[in-house]
């Protein structure tokens, strides 16, 4: 079977180009530890091999279904010193994934609460208080401290997940 010619290294904007992303945002990788420090020209251009843009590809494939770069640091750190990073991989994920279920849950009360809230519009007038009565007067349950959900809260889209909606499958 024949091997696949050797690409040439690309300087920056080369790989930048190639891979949709700005030259700035390569050179952070480079700062923060997630892209090793590429070998120079002779004229001074960094310059990235096949290794360099696998490794931005993982990157921004795992920027892309929500881990954070320190996330993504751990598992090349786990990588480049040899062991395998799936455990860890799955063991981040269920961490995700126990939030998101958190977060969820957490929203639909907040729409409970805020339906609740609505039909106390209709039925409180505003006059009923010094500033407005439905919502001085509606009672809000105490909540459980948030924790480990900032994070999540910044990351996600609530208008993009899928809720069920009262009185709808």
């Amino acid at each position: 079977m024949e091997q696949p010619l050797p690409r040439r290294p690309l300087r920056i904007g080369e790989l930048a180009g190639e891979l949709g992303l700005n030259p700035k945002t390569i050179r952070y990788y480079e700062a923060i530890g997630l892209l090793p420090i590429p070998r120079r020209s002779a004229a001074g251009y960094r310059l990235y091999g096949a290794a360099d843009r696998d490794r931005l590809r993982f990157i921004a494939k795992a920027k892309a279904i929500g881990l954070s770069l320190a996330e993504i640091g751990e598992i090349l750190a786990l990588r480049d010193g040899g062991a395998e990073p799936c455990p860890h991989v799955r063991h981040l994920l269920d961490r995700k994934l126990a939030a998101l279920d958190e977060q969820l849950r957490r929203l639909r009360e907040d729409r409970v609460q805020l339906l609740a809230l609505r039909l106390d519009a209709e039925l409180i007038p505003c006059s009923a208080t010094p500033i407005c009565g439905p919502i001085e007067l509606h009672p809000v349950p105490p909540r459980r401290q948030r924790t480990d959900l900032a994070p999540l809260r910044r990351q996600s889209r609530p208008d993009a997940l899928d809720l069920p909606v009262e009185g709808k499958p």
